[in-house]
């Protein structure tokens, strides 16, 4: 869930700490403190007082800042904060009730101490599966750190890693190629693990600002932003969900030979090895720069074999780069332009329908869900659900396999030549709803966003698309959209866009303008060819209720012009203002628009909206 969204579920004694760090780390004239001012200028109470999407935007301007201030946090090496921040960061953990998260936590530690009890059979038995050369490096890096962690005791002081001896750990189990979970298991081996009352858990991530707690509804919240930032911290390049898309498209041999060298149990099936190496937390660029490709294997031969995997595998084109390691930095950009992304592929009508037919043909995959991601709920495959957890269309279709794929094609009618998931993704797309979602883009004339949404349309197309969109939208608020009517009154000269027929000769007149450039501000053309539709519908004995100009946006400039205007009843309304009066309108009482609410020269949605909400 997006920080802006779970600031808005929140009072304000529950974001305090968060504000408290963030005004920190601005007193500190972080990097980009100019941008930060030119925020906090229209605020003259501080950060307090400022709107959560600004707040949000004030994350993403200090992240570095705050990166560094939780690394810090980290120089305590007791504090399980490695334990704690890995189970926050994982897919599906960003909300979470109290109770669940206990849950996870007890098991976390139950986990890790199981396995350490058999890791140390693995240092005395000399039949065991480890190499001699792992041993080796899990022998050294537990000699340093127990000198590290037990020196203090022969200078008659508490046992302790300093900071410094901390970076040398840190820098010697990078050496040693250690992943996450055998430096964390090796930790825990010698440190003490204590289970920590789960209040006190709660209330020391709160504190430190990296997860909000809200009392009311007992739910711990870690917002997207946060999640992408810990994760750097921990040192996982991609998240979950695009490590397991990367592993899918490597052969067995390979996840065995990755298995081998970070002591994962070869005998496990496929699929539970693949997980294995992503909980391990092995390194996701290591693994591409070493891991899988054959031993003599020659830098053009690992080259290639990468870009098959991107081009053929992930469907990325071009991977930017001409090093080995500047070609993963590109894929693991990639992989962070998707996570950040809003945009879902396709409507959520569509996605809806998409699992909802998945259910019916893999009743098993609603439970799979709740295991993979850790998911509370007894049934998760809900459209909304699932986005708010940052669970898209794409990564439902990873945890199906390949054979269950096929037979789902087959069965529901979809095209079987190409790529199989995204010929499922094309089948659900639903474009009318794809478009209604994309209508502010529209408005702007984005191409670019546009294309990325999946919607392809010529430039050209764009002025009529928006007026047929926002036709629909219109229609969908129970309006009379009277094309009929509407072409009997037009003429050559005078093109009404939307009529809108009220009855006993009462129209509301539509027109629509898209725009490239901020802030429309043509009043003077936009004003001469309103008063001649409005002409043309008095001639016709026909009472005009009002006018209502719709773009994406309005300048300062033509919103005053148009106040002073005396002729004509006009209001304007920008897109995303419409738009969420259609999403309004959904769930209100109302099976038709109220258009009195229609009476501000400047369509104020807060009012509308609150309107629409009452009972």
């Amino acid at each position: 869930m997006k920080l802006e969204k779970i600031l808005d579920k929140l009072g304000s004694i529950e974001k305090n700490s968060f504000i408290k760090i963030i005004d920190n780390i601005i007193s500190k004239n972080p990097k980009n403190n100019k941008e930060i001012g030119k925020i906090l200028s229209s605020s003259d109470k501080g950060l307090k007082s400022v709107d959560n999407q600004n707040i949000s935007k004030i994350l993403s301007l200090t992240s570095n800042e705050f990166q560094e201030y939780i690394k810090c946090e980290f120089q305590e090496i007791t504090s399980q904060l490695d334990i704690l921040i890995d189970i926050i960061i994982r897919d599906g953990n960003c909300i979470m009730k109290q109770d669940w998260f206990s849950r996870l936590y007890d098991s976390e530690i139950k986990q890790i101490k199981s396995k350490i009890k058999l890791l140390n059979a693995d240092f005395e038995n000399d039949k065991s599966e480890l190499s001699a050369t792992r041993k080796r490096d899990y022998k050294i890096y537990k000699a340093c750190l127990h000198t590290a962690y037990y020196n203090d005791i022969a200078n008659n002081r508490e046992a302790k890693i300093s900071s410094d001896e901390l970076s040398i750990i840190l820098s010697l189990s990078k050496q040693l190629g250690l992943s996450q979970e055998e430096t964390k298991l090796i930790n825990y081996s010698i440190l003490p693990i204590n289970k920590i009352d789960i209040q006190d858990v709660i209330k020391r991530l709160k504190n430190i600002g990296v997860i909000f707690y809200s009392n009311k509804e007992n739910t711990i919240y870690v917002a997207d932003e946060m999640v992408r930032i810990l994760r750097k911290i921990r040192e996982k390049e991609v998240a979950e969900k695009f490590y397991r898309r990367t592993l899918k498209l490597i052969r067995e041999p390979i996840i065995n030979q990755i298995s081998r060298n970070h002591n994962i149990d070869r005998k496990l099936s496929y699929s539970q090895k693949i997980e294995e190496i992503i909980k391990e937390g092995v390194s996701f660029t290591n693994m591409l720069l070493d891991d899988i490709y054959k031993a003599g294997s020659t830098l053009t031969e690992k080259k290639k074999i990468l870009n098959k995997l991107c081009e053929k595998g992930l469907n990325i084109k071009n991977l930017k780069g001409n090093t080995l390691d500047d070609k993963i930095r590109s894929l693991i950009q990639h992989f962070e332009n998707v996570e950040r992304d809003e945009k879902v592929g396709i409507s959520l009508d569509g996605f809806d329908k998409l699992l909802s037919e998945i259910n019916v043909y893999l009743p098993k995959l609603n439970v799979q869900m709740k295991n993979q991601f850790e998911l509370q709920n007894e049934f998760v495959l809900k459209a909304d659900f699932l986005l708010d957890y940052n669970i898209k269309p794409r990564d439902v279709l990873d945890l199906i396999e390949k054979k269950d794929i096929t037979k789902f094609i087959k069965e529901n009618g979809i095209k079987q030549r190409g790529d199989d998931l995204l010929n499922i993704l094309e089948h659900y797309k639903d474009v009318e709803n794809l478009y209604l979602e994309n209508y502010e883009n529209v408005a702007y004339r984005n191409l670019n966003l546009l294309k990325e949404n999946g919607i392809k349309i010529k430039e050209s197309e764009l002025g009529l698309k928006f007026e047929d969109l926002t036709q629909i939208i219109f229609k969908f608020l129970g309006f009379n959209v009277d094309d009929i009517f509407k072409k009997k009154l037009n003429t050559k000269k005078d093109m009404i866009d939307i009529l809108l027929n009220l009855g006993n000769n009462e129209i509301i007149i539509v027109e629509c303008k898209t725009i490239k450039e901020r802030g429309y501000n043509k009043f003077s053309s936009v004003s001469r060819q309103l008063i001649s539709y409005q002409n043309l519908a008095l001639k016709n004995d026909l009472r005009i209720v009002k006018i209502l100009l719709v773009a994406p946006e309005f300048s300062d400039d033509f919103v005053t012009d148009c106040e002073m205007d005396t002729k004509m009843n006009l209001s304007l309304i920008t897109a995303s203002t419409l738009s969420n009066i259609s999403d309004a309108f959904k769930t209100s009482k109302y099976t038709e628009f109220p258009h009195v609410l229609f009476r501000d020269i400047v369509i104020n949605e807060e009012r509308i909206l609150k309107a629409l909400s009452k009972r």
